[in-house]
């Protein structure tokens, strides 16, 4: 009985180093759990639970259980590197279902989606149009969907002051002649295919308080529109504060561009003229420049015009008994029937940590010092079973070697 005893320790303490050895071979691997081997002892009763010299007959393993606490955080500077600071998975397709992984070790794959490095894509919440984003749905997150069309400019916004002082031209206006008219504000302006154009306000004074704008763009007239000061210097019309202009045909196969003129903050004042920075709302078509992903997961694409955009969130999932999970390799898990469905949900809210961007979690056995002085205590059990197994052998022996003789 004793050689069986023995033989279930030394395969307890076998699990045991497996177990360890698996945890210190990952011990640099981002986003991996180790485990914990868990044993019951083994006690063979009677019918009746009567035999009180009964002895145990060894020990079994009962689980190989992952444990789920945090590992540290190692700050990277790459945009794409994910960790999660508290609980949650990030949701990953590769294919053949969703899995969930604590490794945030991203890239973008040649087809511009973001993956995992052995291609599982990153699954987000997409755009729902209203500012927010479609929790119902997940989808992978494509670097290439993320593109800024060119939006045509459709108003200028001016602040500038016109110099009571100025005197009427004498001259008719023209473009041409800086003699007619008393001042002028160029802005650049983005057709609807992202194309640029000069478009200069002519200020050309018409009579006390009363002055025209004549806008032009590439050198065509958008029409004229009158502008009157109160004594004090103020705008009093447009009353709304604004310049309906002609639309103006480009040539280039654009749509016409038809501006206007925000002039609340045009004043007549004695001093000289001044105009501060001008505003206009157009832009051209911008390449992706870089991703941005806030502590909720919250995706911001920035682009070479200067605009940005919220392309979508992150996806987190978690789940009521994590040690549940199953197993597939890779830092991937799978639901299961002990790990119960999966609860999606969103970075730093309710029940689920924040993300960090910029940083990967390291293994939670990176620091193998517990380990090795698990692998120690291991080490001993073994040999200790293996010591009775050679004890009781020779007690068989000298056993056998009596009978014989």
């Amino acid at each position: 009985m004793a050689l069986n005893t023995a033989l279930s320790g030394i395969n307890a303490a076998q699990s045991d180093l497996n177990v360890i050895a698996n945890n210190i071979a990952n011990a640099n691997t981002p986003g991996f759990k180790g485990s914990r081997a868990e044993f019951a002892d083994i006690f063979a009763v009677t019918g009746l639970n009567l035999n009180s010299t009964a002895v145990g007959s060894g020990v079994t393993l009962t689980d190989v259980a992952q444990q789920f606490n945090q590992g540290d955080l190692q700050t990277t500077g790459n945009s794409l590197d994910l960790a999660i600071n508290g609980n949650g998975f990030f949701a990953v397709n590769n294919g053949n279902g969703v899995q969930y992984t604590r490794a945030g070790d991203f890239e973008k794959n040649s087809n511009g989606f973001v993956t995992t490095p052995d291609g599982s894509k990153l699954q987000i919440y997409p755009p729902n149009g209203n500012g927010g984003f479609d929790m119902s749905t997940l989808t992978n997150f494509s670097w290439q969907a993320a593109q800024s069309s060119a939006t045509a400019t459709s108003s200028i916004t001016l602040s500038s002051n016109l110099p009571a002082s100025a005197t009427v031209p004498t001259n008719a206006f023209s473009t041409t002649d800086s003699t007619s008219y008393n001042a002028a504000a160029p802005v650049t302006v983005y057709d609807s295919q992202g194309g640029s154009h000069q478009a200069t306000v002519y200020y050309v004074k018409t009579g006390t308080n009363t002055w025209d704008a004549n806008l032009y763009v590439d050198g065509q007239s958008a029409g004229t529109q009158a502008m009157t000061f109160d004594s004090t210097g103020k705008l009093t019309t447009p009353t709304t504060g604004t310049l309906a202009f002609n639309p103006v045909n480009l040539g280039n196969g654009s749509s016409p561009l038809t501006l206007s003129l925000g002039v609340t903050n045009v004043t007549q004042y004695g001093t000289d003229y001044s105009a501060s920075p001008i505003i206009q709302n157009g832009f051209e078509a911008g390449s992706l420049t870089g991703i941005d992903i806030d502590e909720k997961g919250v995706i911001t694409a920035t682009y070479s015009n200067n605009q940005s955009t919220q392309i979508g969130q992150v996806a987190v999932a978690n789940f009521a008994n994590v040690q549940g999970l199953r197993q597939l390799g890779n830092t991937t898990w799978a639901a299961s029937s002990d790990s119960g469905p999966a609860t999606m949900g969103t970075a730093s809210a309710g029940e689920f940590g924040s993300i960090e961007s910029g940083q990967l979690e390291s293994s939670n056995t990176a620091d193998t010092t517990s380990q090795l002085v698990d692998m120690i205590q291991a080490q001993r059990n073994y040999q200790a079973n293996a010591q009775v197994l050679s004890t009781d052998n020779t007690l068989a022996s000298s056993l056998f070697n009596a009978v014989s003789r």
